[in-house]
């Protein structure tokens, strides 16, 4: 199992255990959006790419700078 944190602006978006899809996008490294547009990741390098199109929500921490959703991938 691979963990992946996505940060989320507002809270109740996507709940624990809930299924998502993600979608790649790439710049100079690759970033991916929960769909639809609820959470973004941070710059993730080539070798170190998402090869899920789905993954399971684990847990949502709140925290003073907004929610980051903790993603599950079967990788």
């Amino acid at each position: 199992m691979r963990e992946v944190k996505f940060k989320m602006e507002r809270e109740n978006l996507v709940k624990a255990g809930d299924k998502v899809e993600i979608l790649e996008k790439k710049s100079f490294h690759y970033y991916y959006i929960i769909e639809p547009a609820v959470a973004m990741s941070g710059c993730i390098g080539p070798g170190e790419r998402i090869k899920s199109k789905f993954g399971i929500v684990k847990e949502i921490e709140k925290t003073d700078r907004g929610y980051y959703v903790i993603v599950e991938f079967d990788e």
